[in-house]
């Protein structure tokens, strides 16, 4: 998440979820939490008990509305007007924290002459490169101010070399993706020592830049823009100021409602502006909660299933790059000469060691050659057009369904038409296997090349692993039994599919080959497991996960432990070398395994301490709030009793609390760094973020690569203008995928006016893949169907329980009609318009079948991640129903295996709702 990574230094969610109950206040936008975290949301639910204010801030009145102390409706894709005028409001009344902001932010930091902001440009940073559509930072100016050491340092001194384009200009590789990979116009990145105004009267300072740049975000102009009131939009913003200081803390909470946008990297940046402001970083009750929708959606981008990133956000090095031509140019461009990603060489030569073992030497550059170049951009959107387009051969699908998830999911199943063959492995045959024959769009099966091949997947009951969740918790879970048939887990499909790989090309002395030959891949139990009752297991072939944890967690393999025999495991990732003496597989996750038999994911003690150290473990090094040595003041004082969380004991020369501390536990506060001093050296006692080039949070970034500074531009699909700068409607940087099958409203249009946005249901999961094939679950939620104001319904003339149509340019789908007042019109320029949800779980497969929501969204993405824009788009609905057959299920629903009631349960929780008022 580099809008997270790109102010803080880390990628992720600050605070963990527990930790919501000591705010005084939560911002909820792009989150509906109640619904779709429910389970977390009794800690929101438990700040309340205790006093704290609940803001819900959405296009939708829902149940997490309902809950909270005030709710704001607002048209969705207005997040950044909304925010902006936050940021606004917080500085021209003066209720930034001071003290926190002149000592941990870059507000007194000066930017390099030459730059140009939006407010001199109509909407434009400086640098924009019209024939490529993108900006030049270098270009543009974005950077910091040269200092004074920096020039008379430039002869003889050692610099980083330049970067040259990669060949895939789209990719974010490694630590750029976390929003470290800061493109500064000095060679040399000399960010610690770069000229600041303490001050901040300096025009160029960050802090003047960013008052010049929110200024037209008034309340009157966010009212226009967004639909809602200015009393309201004041109201919230006063009740932030208000909860925040010294005394009192006030978290943000987000989930997709904010990220799939177009410019959803930018509205979780302002967010991050805004906290930096009052203060709540690296606080207990404050901090940014980045909600995830899946169980381990953290862990998936932490091992790095992304394409062009590394385990523990390692850049994946690029074809055709000289700055990755060998393992010495790849550190020189991807550390930072100041932070903690000064142990960069540390970080990569540990992995390379972790993967090729003993044949990873300092004379073949630890198997550097043989790590995959990326050489295009492979992820999911670009790679699924190029595949409509017939440019995939063969596609390996594990645990995803595209044919019905996908954003515009009909382009996606046109790609798997294309295909030659299709390996699925899932629980059940979801829309991406039966696309083939039970599409009803689609061409009759005879026409279908693809050669599907479905893999039975064991159920999460049946395989044991991690999860890393939303909070960079990980956490072990068991395997209860084994799976039924020929299902197998997915850790199974992949080590027994390696081994073959192995076997294959076992000798080959190809250099291409070589990364496969010499990769360790041994993983086998050394006994053959046990279940939980004691029996022995009876699928063969199972990796030992424990031992795949044991390599990520890293060993030193110069030191042999006399308990097991083997290399001593690291205690955590200040132990690794670059110097080929240690094995590390995720460097952010080292210290989860210490030591034999210790698996610290699988602890699970609950203490006194309410950060509970001890249930499971965080990354990095178990730390709870990131960048907690914010949480005291510079002398390293609480901020408050009521509020402290770490701070400098004199007594033991350490930082102490009730967190690990996410700083060098001996660096006192009055530390200043000697002139040219490198790494953690280089990092004042004073500054928190310590894997930021300064240790600062950053108010203004030029990591960005769509702008230093949020900047308010409409949806793609919009039925307005941009009101804050009429020439330049959309992002700049959207990416288009034109062809037939991804027509785009691009212009306000009366042929589609009404803003549609998606939204997701507790009843079901995502696409629907797991949901709809649940008789429980689909006898909660049965039917798609759409929300829509009375108003909107009246002009249309559709009923309450009626049917609908919904079409975009790319398709129509049918829907029960759900009037209500959870939605409203908006009026917006003077306007009204309106605005319909869709809730996204229903396809052709399963149970149960419906219309699907993601069948009329489009493929756009935003430049930083590749992000689609399924949150806001414009449709066209009418009443009535498609002509043609209707949607059938496509497996039986299950019988149930039994009528008779449960032993020793209540008769209210009996199945089929058997109401005995508990009795």
């Amino acid at each position: 998440m580099p809008g997270l990574g790109a102010s803080f230094g880390r990628g992720a969610a600050t605070n963990y979820q527990q930790d919501m109950a000591n705010s005084d206040c939560i911002l909820f936008m792009g989150s509906n939490m109640a619904e779709a975290q429910p389970v977390g949301f009794r800690w929101p639910m438990e700040a309340k008990l205790k006093g704290a204010t609940l803001i819900h801030v959405d296009p939708r009145f829902t149940r997490m509305s309902a809950v909270c102390d005030l709710y704001v409706g607002i048209r969705s894709g207005s997040d950044i007007a909304f925010l902006g005028g936050l940021v606004n409001y917080v500085l021209t009344n003066d209720r930034w924290f001071h003290e926190y902001v002149l000592a941990y932010t870059n507000a007194s930091t000066i930017i390099e002459e030459g730059f140009r902001d939006t407010e001199d440009l109509a909407g434009m940073f400086s640098g924009f490169d019209q024939q490529h559509d993108s900006y030049d930072s270098k270009q543009g100016h974005w950077g910091y101010e040269e200092s004074r050491h920096s020039h008379a340092e430039q002869d003889g001194s050692k610099h980083t070399p330049e970067a040259k384009p990669a060949k895939d200009p789209h990719g974010r590789y490694g630590h750029c993706m976390d929003g470290s990979g800061e493109p500064y116009t000095s060679p040399y990145k000399d960010i610690i020592n770069a000229p600041r105004d303490p001050t901040l009267q300096h025009p160029r300072c960050v802090m003047q830049i960013l008052r010049r740049h929110f200024a037209r975000y008034t309340p009157e102009v966010v009212s226009q823009v967004c639909g809602c009131k200015p009393e309201e939009f004041m109201r919230v913003a006063e009740l932030l100021c208000t909860n925040s200081g010294r005394e009192r803390t006030t978290c943000i909470a987000y989930a997709l409602g904010w990220t799939q946008h177009t410019t959803g990297v930018q509205i979780i940046r302002t967010a991050g502006i805004l906290q930096l402001l009052l203060g709540n970083m690296g606080r207990p009750g404050g901090g940014i909660m980045a909600l995830r929708g899946h169980s381990t959606i953290q862990g998936a981008t932490d091992i790095a299933t992304l394409y062009d990133s590394l385990p523990g956000y390692l850049p994946q090095p690029a074809a055709h790059d000289p700055t990755h031509e060998d393992l010495s140019c790849y550190i020189a461009y991807g550390e930072m000469p100041t932070g903690y990603w000064a142990n960069f060489s540390k970080f990569i030569v540990s992995l390379l060691k972790a993967w090729y073992g003993d044949a990873a030497t300092p004379d073949n550059d630890f198997g550097f050659s043989w790590v995959p170049r990326v050489d295009g951009d492979y992820s999911q959107l670009a790679y699924f057009d190029r595949m409509s387009k017939g440019g995939v051969k063969g596609y390996f699908l594990a645990g995803q369904n595209p044919g019905g998830g996908g954003p515009n999911a009909g382009l996606h199943r046109a790609g798997l038409r294309n295909l030659e063959w299709l390996v699925v492995l899932d629980w059940f045959e979801t829309e991406s296997a039966v696309f083939w024959k039970n599409d009803p769009n689609a061409p009759p099966p005879s026409e279908i090349g693809t050669e599907v091949f479905f893999i039975p997947a064991a159920a999460a009951q049946e395989k044991e692993g991690s999860l890393t969740q939303t909070q960079r918790l990980i956490q072990w879970h068991k395997k209860a039994i084994d799976p039924s048939g020929d299902c197998r887990s997915d850790a199974w499909f992949f080590y027994n599919l390696g081994k073959r790989l192995k076997q294959l090309y076992a000798g080959s002395t190809d250099p291409r080959d070589q990364g496969l030959v010499n990769l360790t891949w041994d993983y086998d139990f050394d006994a053959q497991p046990r279940l939980p009752d004691g029996t022995l297991s009876r699928i063969e072939g199972e990796p030992d996960l424990e031992k795949v944890l044991m390599e990520i967690n890293g060993h030193r393999l110069d030191e042999t432990d006399p308990r097991t025999g083997g290399p001593r495991l690291v205690s955590g990732y200040s132990e690794l070398k670059d110097d080929g003496t240690t094995a590390c597989g995720c460097w952010v996750y080292s210290g989860v395994f210490p030591e034999p038999g210790r698996n610290r994911a699988d602890e699970r003690k609950i203490t006194d301490n309410p950060i509970q150290p001890e249930w499971g473990f965080a990354w990095p090094n178990n730390v709870r709030v990131l960048y907690n040595r914010a949480s005291a003041d510079p002398e390293g004082r609480p901020w408050s009793e009521r509020k402290k969380l770490v701070w400098w004991d004199s007594e033991t020369r350490s930082w102490v609390g009730l967190d690990k501390p996410d700083f060098e536990l001996n660096k006192p506060p009055d530390y200043q760094p000697a002139p040219g001093a490198t790494g953690m050296d280089a990092i004042a006692g004073t500054h928190p973020f310590i894997t930021k080039a300064d240790g600062l949070g950053w108010l203004y970034s030029p990591s960005i690569k769509d702008g230093p500074l949020p900047t308010h531009y409409e949806p793609v699909e919009s039925p307005f203008g941009n009101l804050l700068y009429p020439k330049h409607n959309t992002n700049p940087m959207v990416r288009f995928f034109a062809g037939p099958l991804n027509h785009i409203a691009h212009m306000p249009t009366a042929e589609y006016p009404v803003v549609a946005t998606t939204f997701r249901l507790t009843e079901h999961y995502l696409s629907g893949p797991m949901s709809r094939f649940n008789s429980w679950l689909n006898e909660l939620q049965p039917e798609m169907f759409a929300e829509l104001s009375y108003e909107l319904a009246a002009e249309r003339g559709i009923v309450h329980g009626g049917w609908m149509t919904i079409q975009t340019p790319r398709g129509r789908i049918e829907a029960r009609a759900m009037v209500t007042r959870r939605l409203r019109p908006f009026v917006v320029e003077g306007r009204v318009v309106h605005q319909i949800g869709l809730p996204f779980h229903w396809a052709f497969a399963g149970e149960v079948v419906g219309g699907n929501a993601n069948d009329l969204t489009a493929l756009l993405a935003d430049p930083n991640v590749s992000m689609h824009e399924s949150k806001a788009f414009t449709c066209q609905v009418q009443a009535g129903r498609l002509e043609g057959q209707a949607l059938h299920p496509t497996v039986p629903t299950a019988h149930w295996p039994t009528l008779d009631p449960i032993p020793d349960t209540p008769a209210s929780a009996q199945p089929e709702g058997r109401l005995g008022h508990g009795k």
